[in-house]
C-alpha cells in the first residue's frame, strides 16, 4: 500500500511506484549498501549490478532486483535491499521528497547452478565447493600471496581471475578489470556470481537449431560426444568463461557460462509462440546424462497453474526438443500499449513472460535456468473515431475523439496554425473534457462555438450553413515519449442561413436595385455577368454603389451599356437591370437579383428649339449580331455621333439625313428613322421610326437680305480638366506601365506607346487637341535640353523618326473616342556635343 509495494518471487525482489503517488514527477532512485552509502541508479549500474527498471502502460515504474545484487545483504537464506526515491515536481529536482524502502526476502535451497535472463542482463551463480582433499592438506608454511601472485589481493571473496572463451582465443581479466569492463562479480561463503550485460564486449550471438537438438541429445547419451552448433535456430546471447578464485594457497575453477535466448518468438494467426531449446549445447559441455526435472512457467513472474493457464488459453508444450508457450494475442495478463510508426498511431500487446527450466546433468546435478521474456507484438495501425454530436439548442460543437489508451496524453492543439497547449485553449473559445471508461481507455470532448472565430462558415444552399471545425490535435505517448497527430475536420450543417434579399423600383432616368444582406455574404461581391462591380468600375459608368453595412444599393441610368431593353411599343420601353452576387474565392455563383421597369420612348429622343434631334437607338435582347456602329438614318451618309456595344446616338437638324416633314393647323412634325441593313440588302433588318412635332402659333412675312458671314472663331475659355498620360506595352494599346515597373527601359530605336486621355468632365462635345509635346531630361518639365515630339499639334519635322499618330476607335474601354489622342514616338538618348548624357 502507498507509493510503493513489495513482492517477493523467489530470486528477485520486485517494487513498485505507484502510477497515481509518482505520475508528473521527476524521479531519481538510489540503492543503499550496508554502510549507508547511497548509489544512484542509472543503465549501466542496473545491467552490472542486478537491477531493472521498467515501465508499464499505466505509468507505474518497477524495480526488480537479484537477491545477489551488488548492495543487497545476504545472510544464511534472507537477502535484503533497500532503495530510496526521490521525487520533485521539477527537473532540478528542488524541493524532492524522499521514500525509503527496505524489503527483505527468503530464497532458498539453491541450486549448484542457478541462471537468470533478465531484460539487461545475464546472471550466473554457481556453487563453490573446495575439495575434501584439499580441506585436509595442511601446509607447513603458508606462502604469502602476495609475494608469489602480487596482482592476487584479498578482494571480492577471494576471486582472482575470470577468463573468457573465445572462438580465436582465450582473455583473462583481474576482477578489478572486469568491474572497469562492465561486468559484476560478487563471492559469498558458498557461490560464485558473474553478471553480464547483454551489451557486454565478450558476449556472442549463437544460433541453436531446435530440430537438431534433439537428434543430437540422443547421440550424446549413446557416443558421449558434444553436439554441435548449427548455424539456424534460436538465437542465443551467450558468454562461455572460466572463474578462478583461491583458498588458501590452492586456486580453484568454476565453469561461469552463461546462454539467454533473444529471439524464438513467432507471431501467426493471433497467436503468440515462444521458443525455447531444452538443450543448449554451451550450457552443457562435459555433460554425459540430461534429465528434465521441472518445467514452469507463468506471467509478470508469477507461476501458473495448469488450470490458470488453461483459463488463460495459455499452452505450455514440454516436448523432448523446446519447451514452447503459446499465447492468444490480447489475453488476460498481457495489456496493450500505443505505438507511433512513421507518425501513424497503432497499438502492441505487450506481456511479460517468464519461464523456469530445471535439469539434472552428469556434470552440475541441478540446473535453474530462469528467463524473463518481454515480448512485444508487431505495430498494427489503427483509426481514430471521431464523432461530432452537434448541440442546437446552445448552438455548440460537441466533438468526440478516441477512444485512447491509458497511456496517451492530449498535448496541445493546432487552431488556424498556432499550436496552443491544451491550458490555453479556453482563450480560443475551445473546453477540452476527458472520458474515461471502465477499462482504463479514454476519449477526449472538444466543444466549440458555432460562432468561435475559428470555426468556418459556409453557405451550402436555401437556408443552409456548413460550419467546419478544422483542428489538429498533438498527443504524446507514455513512457516512450512518441508523439503523434489527428486531424479533426468534423462538419455541421445547420438551417440559419439568411441570405441577400432586393428590392428594386425606378424614377425617371435610373434603375434602383436594393439589397438586403444576409448572414452568409460577407465575401459575397457583386457582378454584372462577369464583371466585378467596385466602386472604381462604377464611377466609370456614372453608376452609383452605396453599402452601409447592412444595404448595398446600386443606381443605374436609362442608357447604360448594362441594361438590357427587352421590349418596344410606341408607349413603352421595357429596361431590365441584373446583378449576380457570387462568392469571392470561388466565383460560384450565388444569388441573382434583377430589376425591370416602364420608361417611356420619350427617353430616347430630344426636340431642341433650334431644330436639332437627338435620338438615342437601342439594341433590344436578342439582337446580339446587330452592331450599333452600322446603324444609319434614312440618308445612309448620317452615321451615329456616339456608339456604345447597345445604343446608337444620332445628332442631326430637322433640314437634313431625309428627315420628311408634315403641316397642318397647328403643328409642323418632321420624320425620320433608324435603320439597319445587312450588306448587298436593302431590306432593313431594324428599324426605329421617330417623330418631332413643334407648335405652329402664327405666320408672320419677315423680309431679309444675305450677308457674309463672318469666319468662325474660338474664344478662350477657363475651367479644371482632369487628365491622364500614360506609357503603354504594345499598339493595342491594351495594357499599360503600371507603377512599380517604372522607370521603364528600353533599346534605341524602339517604339514607345503613348496615350492622353480627357478624364472629367465626360461631355461628348468635348475634343481632346494636343498642341505642344516634349521630353526632358529630367523630372522637371522646364528642364533643359529640351527635344519636341509634338508642335502645334503635328510631328516634329525635324526629327529622322517623326511621330506617328494612331486612330482611337470605340471599345468596351473607350466610350469617348473624341476624348484619346495616341501617339508613337521611337526611343532616343540626349546627347551634348558627342557625349551621351547617362542621366
Amino acid at each position: 500500500t502507498g507509493p510503493m509495494s513489495l513482492e517477493c518471487l523467489g530470486n528477485l525482489l520486485r517494487i513498485t511506484l505507484s502510477a497515481e503517488y509518482f505520475e508528473d514527477k521527476f524521479l531519481s532512485l538510489f540503492v543503499i549498501d550496508q554502510s549507508g552509502t547511497a548509489w544512484e541508479l542509472d543503465e549501466a549500474m542496473a545491467a552490472q549490478c542486478g537491477y531493472a527498471v521498467t515501465y508499464t502502460t499505466w505509468r507505474s515504474i518497477e524495480f526488480r532486483a537479484s537477491a545477489l545484487s551488488c548492495h543487497s545483504h545476504l545472510e544464511k537464506d534472507v537477502f535484503t535491499v533497500t532503495i530510496q526515491i526521490k521525487a520533485s515536481h521539477t527537473p532540478d529536482m528542488s524541493n524532492a521528497t524522499t521514500h525509503l524502502k527496505s524489503a527483505s526476502c527468503h530464497y532458498g535451497p539453491w541450486s549448484p547452478r542457478e541462471l537468470i535472463c533478465e531484460s539487461n542482463y545475464m546472471e550466473v551463480s554457481v556453487r563453490r565447493e573446495v575439495p575434501q582433499t584439499i580441506k585436509d592438506f595442511i601446509q607447513d608454511e603458508l606462502e604469502d600471496w602476495t609475494l608469489v601472485f602480487p596482482e592476487a589481493k584479498a578482494e571480492e571473496g577471494s576471486i582472482w581471475q575470470i577468463v573468457f572463451h573465445q572462438p580465436e582465443e582465450k582473455r583473462a581479466l583481474l576482477v578489478s578489470n572486469a568491474w572497469s569492463a562492465g561486468y559484476g562479480l560478487k563471492a559469498t561463503d558458498s557461490r560464485v556470481l558473474l553478471r553480464v550485460p547483454y551489451t557486454a564486449a565478450q558476449v556472442q550471438l549463437v544460433k541453436v537449431g531446435v530440430l537438431l537438438l534433439a537428434q543430437q541429445a540422443a547421440r550424446l547419451c549413446r557416443s558421449n560426444q558434444m553436439p554441435s552448433l548449427q548455424d539456424q535456430g534460436i538465437t542465443f546471447s551467450v558468454l562461455r568463461s572460466s572463474t578462478f578464485y583461491k583458498y588458501q594457497w590452492v586456486i580453484l575453477m568454476l565453469d561461469t557460462a552463461v546462454a539467454c535466448p533473444v529471439d524464438g518468438v513467432d507471431y501467426t494467426n493471433k497467436t503468440i509462440t515462444w521458443t525455447v531449446p531444452k538443450y543448449i549445447p554451451l550450457l552443457s559441455d562435459g555433460v554425459i546424462s540430461f534429465k528434465d526435472v521441472l518445467v514452469e512457467a507463468g506471467v509478470d513472474l508469477h507461476k501458473l497453474s495448469a488450470k490458470e493457464m488453461a483459463s488463460r488459453k495459455y499452452v505450455l508444450l514440454n516436448e523432448l526438443k523446446a519447451i514452447t508457450m503459446k499465447i492468444p494475442i490480447g489475453a488476460e495478463g498481457g495489456y496493450y500499449k500505443t505505438s507511433v510508426s512513421n507518425g501513424q498511431l497503432g497499438v502492441k500487446y505487450t506481456i511479460n513472460l517468464f519461464l523456469e527450466h530445471q535439469w539434472e546433468d552428469s556434470k552440475w546435478r541441478l540446473t535453474k535456468h530462469t528467463i524473463i521474456k518481454e515480448i512485444e507484438t508487431p505495430f498494427e495501425q489503427v483509426e481514430v473515431a471521431i464523432t461530432n454530436n452537434l448541440n442546437l439548442s446552445v448552438r455548440l460543437m460537441n466533438v468526440t475523439v478516441g477512444t485512447f489508451l491509458p497511456d496517451v496524453e492530449l498535448v496541445n492543439l493546432t487552431i488556424e496554425g498556432v499550436s496552443v497547449p491544451v491550458p490555453e485553449v479556453v482563450q480560443h473559445g475551445y473546453l477540452i473534457y476527458r472520458t474515461r471508461y471502465a477499462n482504463g481507455s479514454k476519449a477526449y470532448v472538444i466543444q466549440v462555438p458555432l460562432d468561435a472565430p475559428s470555426i468556418k462558415k459556409e453557405y451550402l444552399r436555401e437556408d443552409m450553413r456548413a460550419y467546419t471545425l478544422n483542428v489538429t490535435l498533438t498527443f504524446i505517448t507514455y513512457p516512450s515519449s512518441e508523439t503523434f497527430v489527428v486531424p479533426v475536420i468534423a462538419l455541421s450543417a445547420v438551417k440559419d442561413a439568411v441570405v441577400p434579399s432586393a428590392r428594386g423600383f425606378c424614377d425617371r432616368r435610373n434603375l434602383h436595385l436594393v439589397i438586403t444582406h444576409g448572414n452568409v455574404d460577407q465575401n459575397w461581391l457583386p457582378f454584372i455577368s462577369d464583371w466585378h462591380l467596385t466602386q472604381e468600375a462604377a464611377q466609370k459608368y456614372n453608376y452609383i454603389l452605396r453599402d452601409n453595412g447592412t444595404h448595398l444599393a446600386i443606381s443605374v441610368p436609362f442608357l447604360s451599356p448594362h441594361v438590357s431593353y427587352e421590349g418596344f411599343h410606341t408607349s413603352a420601353i421595357k429596361a431590365s437591370f441584373y446583378l449576380t452576387l457570387k462568392d469571392g474565392i470561388t466565383l460560384a455563383q450565388r444569388r441573382d437579383f434583377s430589376v425591370s421597369c416602364i420608361f417611356s420612348p420619350s427617353e430616347l429622343i430630344q426636340c431642341l428649339p433650334n431644330g436639332t434631334v437627338i435620338i438615342t437607338a437601342i439594341k433590344l435582347a436578342g439582337g446580339e449580331d446587330l452592331d450599333t456602329a452600322l446603324l444609319v438614318l434614312r440618308d445612309r451618309q448620317c452615321k451615329p455621333s456616339l456608339v456604345t456595344e447597345k445604343t446608337a446616338t444620332f445628332k442631326f437638324n430637322v433640314n437634313t439625313c431625309g428627315t420628311s416633314r408634315k403641316f397642318n393647323s397647328t403643328t409642323m412634325t418632321y420624320e425620320n428613322e433608324v435603320l439597319h441593313f445587312r450588306p448587298g440588302n436593302d431590306t432593313p433588318i431594324y428599324q426605329l421610326k421617330f417623330l418631332c412635332s413643334y407648335a405652329v402659333k402664327e405666320n408672320a412675312d419677315v423680309q431679309y437680305e444675305s450677308k457674309k458671314n463672318p469666319p468662325p472663331s474660338i474664344k478662350p475659355g477657363f475651367g479644371c480638366l482632369a487628365l491622364s498620360l500614360k506609357l503603354f506595352k504594345e499598339k493595342s494599346y491594351s495594357e499599360p506601365y503600371q507603377e512599380s515597373e517604372y522607370p521603364v527601359v528600353k533599346y534605341l530605336r524602339q517604339a514607345l506607346y503613348f496615350e492622353v486621355e480627357l478624364l472629367q468632365p465626360k461631355d461628348a462635345r468635348l475634343d481632346l487637341n494636343l498642341d505642344n509635346c516634349w521630353a526632358t531630361n529630367s523630372q522637371s518639365q522646364d528642364s533643359l535640353p529640351q527635344w519636341h515630339i509634338i508642335t502645334h499639334g503635328c510631328e516634329n519635322n525635324k526629327d529622322s523618326y517623326r511621330t506617328v499618330f494612331h486612330k482611337v476607335n470605340y471599345s468596351l474601354r473607350v466610350k469617348f473616342p473624341q476624348h484619346l489622342k495616341r501617339f508613337e514616338v521611337r526611343m532616343f538618348s540626349f546627347v551634348q556635343d558627342t557625349s551621351l548624357l547617362q542621366e
